[in-house]
């Protein structure tokens, strides 16, 4: 079943596709990045209006990050794991084994941690990496959610310079100007 509009509170047009929120009264409860392109949907009032107002500028500026608050269902150790995210400032990265050290566990639960997080952008797993370049993206190596990935990282000036190359010739991927 493919996306729509009619799906979200907010749909924000992005370079990739589309940044898709659901939204409650006061936070976030789910945000989708999605590689097809869907009707821009903002609300004229309200949080969502705030959400839509914060990931346009984010969109625009990669050092900004996104900070609204999130409602989100997960086990305590995704929480913790998603708490220490949050803290990882635009343009900087960590990668998976060193999380895992931080938080003693292993580099795979901070993958599946990453994996399983509802809310991309606000709680930015695409901040972590790999010890030798990208790694994995909402589970996947390659392909379209690997090539956000990519982007992010790149819109934050975290240029993986070789692998971004790929990313634009194989998924037709270009910056915002302006």
């Amino acid at each position: 079943m493919q996306a729509s509009s009619r799906d979200y509170d907010v749909v924000v047009a992005a370079p990739f596709g589309a940044v898709a929120v659901h939204c409650g009264e006061a936070a976030i409860l789910g945000l989708d990045l999605l590689r097809e392109e869907l009707v821009p949907k903002r609300a004229v009032g309200g949080f969502a209006a705030k959400v839509a107002a914060e990931i346009e500028a984010y969109l625009i500026d990669g050092g900004r990050g996104v900070t609204l608050p999130v409602h989100t269902n997960g086990t305590a150790f995704q929480h913790r794991v998603w708490q220490r995210l949050r803290r990882i400032a635009p343009g900087a990265r960590c990668t998976y084994g060193a999380l895992a050290r931080e938080l003693g566990t292993s580099a795979r639960a901070i993958g599946g941690a990453c994996r399983a997080n509802p809310v991309p952008l606000v709680v930015p797993c695409h901040r972590v990496v790999a010890a030798t370049g990208i790694g994995g993206f909402a589970g996947f190596l390659e392909g379209g959610m690997h090539a956000i990935k990519g982007w992010l990282l790149e819109h934050e000036r975290l240029d993986f310079a070789p692998e971004r190359a790929h990313f634009e010739e194989t998924h037709r991927i270009s910056a915002i100007t302006g």
